[in-house]
């Protein structure tokens, strides 16, 4: 953070004056829209690793929340775990366009009115999963201590039948629950099927450990960016990547709310009723979201047809007109969602946890969980001084704070290497902020 001549002012990035123009001209001859590859039969089958309702997965939640909701809250996970039982509808033509603009040097969408990206801003406030809590790599190569059976049982609906018990709910039962939410949810797969991939990650959350699931799902998402962005400058088919599709349509969702006319409080989201509830003539099965996250899931989607492409596409290249920016779209005067951040808040940041979590460049596990055969453990890193008007920061000459340190996405091949790229980040001393004294501004329109 770097002070500027204005009173409470801060900018974000790196000291000195780099002259930007070389990581511009190479990263403009980068951007997947360049290779001029643009043709809608490259996605097909893109998006068939996307949540779907699966029959008994509300009873099941239901019935495991009943046990475990105070435990979930205490690790971050109720929010993330409650968005499951939406029927999200995904807005194919703006997930294509924008993939497009990714600059998998800077893990950033590049759109005509500037640099954009999830940030572990969004991720807390999207999903509430934990970011800040430190990653002590113990998911690295661990091996289940269960076994749960997922060859041939015949897919998702077959394994809730399988592993949904009755009676209180025991430990296994809430093991292969949250390895379902994970596997067919936060990270989804591409076998688009029962895995036990994650099966030792849902293991460490029942057993009430905690480590920062959100930046895991961060990194995951921009892997998923980096691979698409790969295949495009090659003009090869994207096909089943598995991955987060589903929360970078969040993102894009609320990045873009204010273009797409939506209003993000209206929005209404399924109550906490069993499938087979008959509803009374006057009663609704979904009830106001309670947070930024409940709003975005369910708001309509769209297919993937030319005609929605073409007008994304303009849209984006020319960038969004000023009125039509959502740079800092959690702002809501009315406290009409409960806050459970907000950097220039003192009551609800007494401790600078998660404001030094958000702005300090990192370089965040991928593929580290379990030992899958084709799970090439590896790394993204986070920049959010690229992306610094987003935090209400000044915007800075971009740098890249790893540039010259380590190469980007080495495969990583022990616990050890793990170590050494998660001890990258800087460690600044916090001791003297106070975040109360701080004021909100954004530095560009």
């Amino acid at each position: 953070m770097i002070p500027t001549d204005q009173l409470h002012f801060q900018c974000l990035g790196q000291l000195g004056n780099p002259d930007p123009t070389d990581l511009i001209n190479v990263e403009t001859n980068r951007i997947p829209f360049r290779a001029e590859n643009f043709s809608l039969d490259l996605w097909k089958d893109t998006f068939r690793s996307w949540p779907s309702s699966t029959k008994g997965w509300r009873d099941w939640f239901l019935r495991i929340g009943n046990s475990n909701e105070v435990q979930w809250g205490e690790r971050k996970l109720d929010q993330c775990i409650r968005l499951s039982i939406a029927d999200m509808e995904r807005n194919e033509s703006l997930l294509i366009v924008a993939s497009y603009f990714w600059s998998d040097t800077l893990n950033t969408f590049v759109f005509g009115h500037g640099p954009a990206s999830p940030t572990l801003a969004d991720v807390l406030m999207l999903t509430g999963l934990d970011i800040s809590t430190a990653d002590d790599n113990h998911l690295y190569d661990r091996k289940p201590e269960r076994k749960v059976q997922t060859r041939n049982i015949g897919g998702w609906s077959r394994y809730i039948q399988k592993y949904r018990k009755t009676g209180p709910v025991g430990q296994r039962e809430h093991v292969v629950f949250l390895n379902m939410w994970l596997d067919n949810f936060v990270f989804y797969g591409r076998s688009v099927g029962p895995t036990s991939v994650n099966l030792s990650t849902a293991e460490r959350l029942a057993d009430g450990g905690r480590f920062p699931l959100g930046r895991y799902l961060l990194g995951s998402a921009y892997h998923l960016l980096h691979q698409v962005a790969e295949k495009l400058l090659l003009g090869q088919p994207i096909g089943n990547l598995g991955g987060p599709w589903w929360f970078i349509n969040m993102w894009l969702d609320v990045h873009m709310h204010k273009h797409l006319w939506f209003d993000l409080f209206a929005q209404r989201f399924p109550r906490d009723i069993a499938e087979d509830y008959e509803l009374d003539d006057e009663e609704s099965a979904t009830r106001p979201p309670l947070n930024y996250g409940e709003a975005a899931i369910v708001i309509p989607g769209t297919g993937g047809n030319e005609d929605q492409v073409s007008r994304f596409f303009q849209t984006l290249y020319e960038g969004l007109p000023t009125d039509q920016r959502a740079w800092m779209p959690y702002q809501d005067l009315e406290t009409r969602f409960p806050l459970i951040f907000h950097p220039f808040n003192d009551a609800l940041n007494k401790d600078t946890d998660l404001m030094m979590a958000i702005i300090t460049p990192r370089a965040i596990p991928v593929n580290t969980f379990g030992s899958g055969k084709n799970s090439n453990p590896t790394y993204e890193f986070y920049n959010p001084s690229a992306l610094a008007h987003q935090l209400a920061f000044g915007q800075l000459p971009i740098g890249l704070c790893y540039a010259d340190v380590v190469k980007r996405r080495e495969t990583i091949t022990s616990g050890l290497e793990l170590i050494r790229i998660a001890q990258l980040q800087p460690n600044a001393d916090t001791s003297d902020m106070n975040l109360s004294a701080w004021i909100p501004a954004l530095f560009i329109t």
